[in-house]
């Protein structure tokens, strides 16, 4: 099949130029899987149908599964002259088939067959991930649990603020992948819809049925308007929305372990198999996974603003800019893994400096905002108990002391209410224990989210 199918129209061959421009082989080439098994559904549909017969059907269905196995093997040489997979696909099939692959288009466009691949290829793609996601968040909690009593500063503004379990913390990191899994299933409802039937833009004349080609590939909807089964990408666009919060989350834990790793912090060390060195200073480790982690999110952002600057003005129904798609997708789906995947791999190998992290947890006045708490407790409104607070740390500031190294007659300066008992109150653990509001540090809460994390996990595990 070495013309153009649509050759009848035109009285001169195209241009090489038009055809190198064209071309999307380079791109989708990675769908002939999913182009074969959406060929091999239509075929069978078309059987069933009585458009094709039924020893037609077998032997384009037998000829279909020849071509997949050969392009498997490496055996199909890919030119730009047949522009994309469907005509890759179609000209090998009528070597094996002969002219009977000419009646395997029948009743459907390249429209409606590249936004059935798309969907195909991007519903695998999509359960992968939630799959990797999944792994993820079983690999934080192991990670939680396994300092589950290891104390740090938490941070606002960049300024250590109160003292909090890196467990809690960690699992804040959870929390937010959870909702990126749930992003990600949300979109996989509206990528399963079937576009197959559409044609062009107006759907076919042929008799089809499209609930068995659905049936046969697996979608649990047909697409209820042709136009809008070939014309829009927001399948795509909900896709990367999912995936560049996923990238922000990626981005923010990277650029912790980043700050933590160095020499100024030393929370953590990072697994040599997980680092690299400088090419000229010797005692450089520097901590490029989380390094690139945080830069690929930039590359996924950009995968979605491309897309949404690419349908931002198009009209219904079908433009060739929509060629531009599979590009930004692939990329995106590529990266989200090999981040997910490098992250799973890193984080158990991430070495824990548990009493650097103690040691700062105890500095900074992080105890001040329960030296007020204990004023209140002793009938001080909280504004005054406030006040009273902040000419503590103002006192301790000048005398380079935390205000748990003051004695209790300095305490008492401030407020004739402070009482010996108050240095059991500024203690880290202290304050990490009374915090017992839903959701807050306490080590039995954190116990508690750990628990519910697992049985979340086992339960998604088993959908």
């Amino acid at each position: 099949m070495a013309d153009k199918p649509w050759d009848g129209r035109f009285s001169e061959p195209t241009d090489k130029a038009v055809e190198r421009f064209t071309s999307s082989i380079d791109i989708d080439k990675r769908l002939y899987q999913h182009d074969i098994n959406g060929s091999i559904a239509h075929c069978r549909m078309l059987g069933k149908c009585g458009i094709l017969t039924s020893d037609e059907a077998d032997a384009i269905v037998e000829g279909l599964e020849k071509v997949g196995e050969e392009i498997e093997q490496g055996k199909l040489e890919f030119t730009d002259r047949l522009e994309d997979i469907h005509m890759h696909v179609e000209d090998r099939l009528s070597v094996h088939v002969g002219d009977l692959a000419r009646k395997l288009h029948t009743g459907r466009s390249r429209n409606d067959q590249i936004a059935l691949d798309t969907r195909l290829y991007l519903r695998e793609e999509t359960v992968k991930i939630i799959n990797a996601l999944l792994e993820l968040r079983r690999v934080i909690v192991s990670f939680a649990e396994k300092h589950s009593d290891v104390i740090l500063p938490g941070y606002t503004h960049m300024q250590r603020a109160q003292p909090v379990l890196l467990a809690h913390h960690f699992m804040a990191y959870y929390e937010m992948f959870a909702r990126d899994t749930q992003r990600f299933r949300e979109a996989l409802e509206r990528i399963d819809v079937m576009p197959l039937g559409a044609a062009a833009l107006a759907g076919t004349t042929y008799p089809i049925d499209q609930a068995y080609a659905a049936e046969l590939l697996g979608f649990s909807k047909i697409s209820d308007n042709s136009m809008d089964a070939v014309s829009d990408r927001d399948f795509i666009m909900e896709f990367l929305s999912a995936a560049s919060i996923c990238m922000i989350h990626f981005s923010r834990i990277s650029e912790e372990l980043v700050i933590w790793s160095s020499s100024e912090f030393r929370f953590i060390e990072i697994a040599d198999a997980f680092a690299t060195g400088s090419s000229i200073m010797p005692q450089k480790k520097n901590p490029d996974i989380p390094e690139l982690v945080r830069g690929k999110s930039g590359r996924v952002i950009g995968d979605l603003v491309s897309l949404f600057t690419l349908m931002k003005s198009l009209p219904l129904a079908y433009n060739r800019d929509m060629q531009e798609d599979k590009p930004p997708l692939m990329d995106a789906v590529e990266t989200v893994k090999s981040c997910i995947d490098i992250y799973c791999r890193m984080l158990p190998h991430i070495r824990v400096n548990r009493n650097v992290m103690a040691d700062a947890a105890q500095r900074g006045y992080l105890n001040a905002t329960d030296l007020a708490d204990y004023l209140v407790g002793r009938g001080m409104p909280f504004r005054e108990a406030h006040g009273c607070a902040g000419r503590a740390v103002t006192y301790a500031l000048g005398k380079n002391s935390e205000l748990h190294e003051l004695t209790l007659d300095e305490l008492k300066s401030f407020s004739s209410l402070i009482e010996n008992d108050i240095y059991l109150t500024l203690s880290s653990k202290a304050l990490i224990d009374r915090r017992r509001s839903y959701g807050g540090t306490a080590y039995e809460n954190v116990s508690s989210q750990i628990e519910k994390a697992k049985r979340q996990i086992a339960q998604e595990m088993e959908r």
